[in-house]
C-alpha cells in the first residue's frame, strides 16, 4: 500500500508513511492540493508525513529534485456519528451488552463510556456491539467512539445504582396469594421484574423510584423472599414476605362439628389430626391437617398467646363483665372472666383501637350474650388471651380471637365474629358462624 493508513481525519493530523521508488531527497508531500507537515526521509523507498486538513478521496504527490510524482490515494473520512444505545442504562458493575447505531463506523477501534475504554465489534458501517466497562459511581457520561474520521459522538449512557428494599407492607398473606403488597426502597425506575418465594408477581407497577406496587403471587407456608431485580442490579429481602394460613378455626387435638356450621376462613388442626362434622359444617377456605400451614398457624398462635400474655394491664377486671363499656386497652383477670348480657367495646372513634382480655383461667359466656362494637370498634383488634378453656353460651354473639391454651366450646347457636384457636386442646362446634376475614 503505497500510504499507509490510506484513510483518515478530514481535520488532518494522520500520520502515514508514503512507500515507492525515488524518494531520495523528496522536500514536499500533497494530499491534492495542500502540503503535508512534518516530511522525514526515511529511506529512498519511504517518506513520512503527517496528512492536512481535506475531504474525499485525494491524490498524493511527493516532490524531490527530480520532479514530481503521483504516489497513491489518500481517503478523509468525517468523524462517525452515534445516535442511539441500546439498553441506554445500566449497572455500576459493568458487563451489559449494548449496541450502538450511527453512521461511518466501520473503522471504530475504541469505544469510551466517559473515561472507560472498550475494543467494539464492527457489525456494520452503521452498527457496533460492544460490552460495557465498569463505573466508579452511578451517574451518566458521554459515549463516543474513535475511527480513523476522528472522534464521534451523540448518545449518552446512565450507569444505576443498584436497588435496595427497606420495606414491604404488608409483609403476611394467604397462601393463595392476591394480595396488594408495595415494596419501599431506592433505585427502583428500571425495574425487570420482582419474585416472591422464586415465583414472578402477578402484577407489578413503578410507582416511583422508591415505590413497588404488587401482586402477590401464591406459595409455600414460611417466610419468602422477595427479590426486585432493575437494569442497575438485583435487591434480595431475605424473609420479609411470610405466607400463612388465615385460621377461622385452629385446635391442637381435635376439631368437632355438628349441624351445619359455617366456618369462613381457614380450618386446621395440628399436630392431632381428627376433624369431624364437615359436613354438614362448611368450610368456606381451606383445610390444614397436621400440615406446614396448620404447623405454622400453631407456631404463630404460640407466639400471638405469650405475646398477649405479657403485655403490662392497663387496669383489673373480675367476675361478670356483662353490661360493661370497656375504653381500649389491656385488662387482666387473676382467674375466670364471665359475660351476662351484653359488653360493650367503645373505641371512641379510633378505627386502631385494640383491647386485649388476659384472663388467668377459663371464659364463659352466657346464653343469648352479646359482645357489641361500637364507634368504630373492630373485631380484628380484640384479643382473649385465655390461660384454660372458654365456653360460648347458646346462642351468644362474641366478638374477637380467642387464644385458648387448652379448649374451646362453642355451644348450638353460638356466632363468633372472630377466630376460636386452640393451643393444645380441642375446638367443639355446633351449629355456628365463625367469620374471620381479617389479615
Amino acid at each position: 500500500m503505497p500510504i499507509s493508513p490510506n484513510q483518515g481525519s478530514t481535520g488532518g493530523g494522520t500520520a502515514v508513511a508514503v512507500t515507492g521508488a525515488n524518494l531520495t531527497g523528496t522536500t514536499a508531500v500533497r494530499f491534492a492540493s495542500r502540503p503535508a507537515t512534518g516530511v522525514v526521509n526515511v529511506s529512498p523507498t519511504q517518506v513520512d508525513a503527517v496528512t492536512p486538513s481535506g475531504a474525499g478521496a485525494a491524490p498524493v504527490t511527493a516532490t524531490n529534485p527530480g520532479g514530481t510524482g503521483a504516489v497513491g490515494t489518500f481517503y478523509y473520512l468525517p468523524p462517525a456519528t452515534l445516535s442511539s444505545v441500546t439498553p441506554p442504562v445500566g449497572p455500576t458493575a459493568g458487563g451489559d451488552a449494548v449496541t450502538l447505531l450511527g453512521s461511518g463506523l466501520f473503522t471504530a477501534t475504541e469505544v469510551r463510556f466517559g473515561a472507560a475504554a472498550v475494543q467494539p465489534t464492527v457489525v456494520s458501517d452503521s452498527e457496533l456491539t460492544v460490552t460495557v466497562p465498569v463505573a466508579a459511581a452511578a451517574g451518566t457520561v458521554a459515549v463516543t467512539v474513535l475511527t480513523a474520521g476522528g472522534v464521534g459522538g451523540g448518545v449518552t449512557y446512565t450507569y444505576l445504582d443498584s436497588p435496595t428494599v427497606t420495606d414491604i407492607a404488608p409483609d403476611s398473606g394467604p397462601l393463595d396469594g392476591d394480595r396488594y403488597v408495595v415494596i419501599t426502597g431506592t433505585a427502583f425506575l428500571h425495574t425487570t421484574s420482582v419474585t416472591v418465594g422464586g415465583t414472578p408477581v402477578i402484577a407489578y407497577r413503578i410507582a416511583s423510584d422508591t415505590e413497588l406496587q404488587i401482586g402477590v403471587p401464591p406459595g409455600a407456608p414460611g417466610p419468602a423472599d422477595v427479590v426486585v431485580t432493575t437494569l442497575g442490579g438485583t435487591a434480595t429481602a431475605p424473609g420479609a414476605y411470610t405466607y400463612r394460613a388465615n385460621f377461622a378455626v385452629l385446635a391442637g387435638q381435635s376439631i368437632t362439628n355438628t349441624g351445619p356450621s359455617v366456618i369462613t376462613g381457614d380450618l386446621g388442626i395440628s399436630p392431632g389430626t381428627t376433624i369431624s362434622g364437615f359436613p354438614p359444617g362448611v368450610v368456606n377456605g381451606d383445610t390444614h391437617v397436621a400440615d406446614a400451614a396448620a404447623l405454622q398457624g400453631q407456631t404463630e398462635l404460640t407466639t400471638e398467646y405469650d405475646n398477649a400474655a405479657a403485655l403490662t394491664p392497663d387496669a383489673g377486671i373480675s367476675g361478670d363483665i356483662g353490661g360493661q363499656t370497656l375504653a381500649p386497652g389491656v385488662y387482666n383477670a387473676p382467674t375466670s372472666i364471665g359475660i351476662t348480657g351484653t359488653l360493650t367495646l367503645d373505641a371512641a372513634g379510633d378505627p386502631d383501637a385494640v383491647w386485649v382480655f388476659q384472663i388467668g383461667t377459663t371464659l364463659s359466656t352466657a346464653s343469648a350474650s352479646e359482645v357489641l362494637l361500637i364507634n368504630g370498634a373492630s373485631s380484628c383488634n380484640v384479643v382473649w388471651q385465655v390461660a384454660d378453656a372458654a365456653t360460648l353460651g347458646t346462642d351468644s354473639t362474641f366478638v374477637g380471637s380467642i387464644l385458648a391454651l387448652t379448649t374451646i366450646t362453642v355451644t348450638t347457636g353460638a356466632t363468633v365474629q372472630g377466630r376460636t384457636m386452640a393451643r393444645t386442646g380441642s375446638v367443639t362446634l355446633d351449629t355456628n358462624s365463625v367469620t374471620w376475614t381479617c389479615s
